[in-house]
């Protein structure tokens, strides 16, 4: 089966308005699981480490600079068609304001309204553990 490897990235910040704190989650724009939810990033390249990856991808797919606090988990789930590894990084924003460059939408979710979008099945077994992180 193939082996794919990528990194996600868990933004996290407080809402300026409410005080709650919430994560980025973004719409798949492109390919199979087109229209899914998920946490954005995407493929490690050779060399590079699931920090690196994630910083690149997000400065690629979202124009904005990322801070990696540290690896939440790491996610391994069997789609049809491949075996899925994801570092599943916990990050914060340095600087730009997040603009969806391959996605097709995007929310700022609270621990209230985590479970309200369609999530892809592999970026679902990390929500338990983002919940903690939103008390």
């Amino acid at each position: 089966m193939k082996q794919i490897l990528v990194s996600g990235a868990i933004i996290l910040r407080t809402n300026p308005t409410t005080g709650k704190k919430e994560i980025f989650a973004t719409q798949r724009g492109y390919g199979e699981l087109k229209d899914g939810w998920e946490i954005p990033g995407g493929k490690l390249e050779p060399g590079e480490s699931p920090e690196q990856c994630i910083v690149r991808e997000i400065r690629e797919e979202l124009a904005t600079e990322i801070r990696t606090e540290r690896i939440l988990d790491t996610i391994e789930y069997d789609y049809p068609a491949f075996h899925l590894t994801m570092h599943c990084i916990l990050c914060t924003i340095v600087s730009g304001d997040l603009q969806l460059l391959e996605h097709e939408a995007a929310r700022w979710l609270s621990k209230e309204t985590l479970r309200s979008v369609d999530w892809l099945p592999a970026d679902r077994l990390i929500l338990d553990k983002i919940e903690e992180l939103l008390d």
